[in-house]
């Protein structure tokens, strides 16, 4: 951890304070790099301590005594740049540095009073942060480091065009940083024309001191029957499931029927209130609620300790969406389950995927109110046995 003493005294003493024993890869690697003021593209899988690998350069490298947005941070959802904004306001407790969230779906003009204090530093979603630079009300050219959180979402078709205008708008000296769980096309487009020869930095998941063990499971169901399957598992003892819906619709109609049903089950996803959002989140951190419900909104930068299981309700359609939603398990050590309601039509597309996989899914079925390992056939044999 060579880079700690590389930090003013203050962020020393906080780091000693956080109890870390030891650095995550990303952080050994990131942190000397952005220190130097170098452009980054940086890949490291969900959950191995990407922001506090950014956080840390920013913090040290901003003055917080000088009146200018002098660091951006942008992220493609409103839950993600909640999070980073946790994160800051936990560090810069104490100090002098500045922090303000400009996102969409929360009050303009409370936003607007802020951005008139010059924050250090300012977090936001593509769409409000344009909004704001369009209406001459935020300014970029002050901006010196700019970070752009879960890149491979950003540059997506949806974010592209807003992004490079954002890019461009900043001094041509600014530093850039992208960092993602995966590198795509886009990213390395942006790479090549708007960085100053960046530094590539990878962490695979074999990198990372996994102490705990993932496992990757599956339960054979029909597709009607998935709602009432996971209100099953939202009744199984000490379960903390975040459960994966493909589409809107599909998880409303799915919320409609639990709710009825007596789930322990909360939902998530891009049309809820900022406080319908939170009250769900803190009901499933709480343990109120045993299995929450979500789009892929929640698959990116949602930071909740101690989740037992993923559970894709509807397969993923790629081997990145599957593994960037698992990362949601096993975090920090633990252990953790990934389990999957195989439907039949699924089931070559499953098995595709789980290849790539360290150890061979294993098929399990609710029995006796617990989740065992076994398929409805053996489980039936072995209680004729008997």
């Amino acid at each position: 951890m060579t880079f700690v003493n590389e930090l003013s005294p203050m962020w020393q003493e906080k780091w000693g304070k956080a109890g870390f024993k030891t650095a995550m890869p990303i952080q050994e690697q990131m942190i000397p790099e952005m220190l130097a003021g170098n452009d980054i593209v940086a890949e490291s899988p969900t959950g191995s301590g990407k922001t506090l690998a950014y956080v840390l350069p920013i913090l040290e490298r901003v003055n917080p005594e000088k009146q200018a947005i002098q660091a951006m941070i942008v992220a493609p959802s409103q839950e993600l740049s909640m999070q980073i904004v946790n994160v800051l306001r936990e560090w810069t407790e104490g100090t002098d540095v500045t922090v303000t969230q400009l996102i969409g779906g929360a009050n303009m003009q409370r936003q607007l009073e802020k951005l008139k204090k010059k924050p250090t530093i300012v977090v936001g979603t593509p769409g409000r942060l344009n909004e704001l630079v369009k209406t001459k009300k935020l300014k970029m050219h002050e901006i010196r480091i700019l970070v752009l959180d879960e890149g491979d979402q950003l540059m997506a078709r949806e974010h592209r065009g807003i992004m490079k205008d954002l890019i461009e708008k900043t001094q041509h000296e600014r530093q850039l940083v992208l960092v993602s769980a995966t590198i795509t096309e886009e990213i390395e487009l942006v790479a090549e024309r708007l960085m100053q020869h960046p530094t590539r930095l990878q962490v695979t998941a074999e990198d990372l001191p996994m102490l705990g063990k993932v496992t990757h499971s599956f339960i054979k169901v029909d597709e009607r029957d998935k709602t009432e399957m996971l209100r099953s598992l939202s009744h199984i003892p000490g379960m903390k499931g975040l459960a994966f819906v493909n589409n809107l619709d599909q998880l409303l109609m799915k919320e409609n029927k639990l709710k009825f049903r007596d789930a322990k089950i909360v939902t998530l996803h891009s049309e809820m209130k900022k406080d319908e959002r939170k009250k769900a989140l803190d009901a499933f951190r709480k343990g109120e609620v045993a299995v929450l419900i979500a789009t892929e909104v929640a698959a990116r930068g949602l930071d909740i300790d101690k989740v037992t299981h993923v559970i894709h309700v509807d397969v993923p359609q790629t081997v990145e969406q599957y593994l960037h939603r698992s990362g949601r398990t096993g975090r920090a050590g633990a252990g953790g389950e990934v389990l999957t309601l195989l439907a039949y039509s699924d089931e070559r597309h499953y098995k595709k995927f789980t290849k790539e996989l360290p150890s061979k899914p294993v098929q399990k079925v609710i029995h006796g109110g617990k989740l065992i390992e076994g398929s409805s056939k053996t489980i039936a044999a072995k209680g004729n046995k008997r």
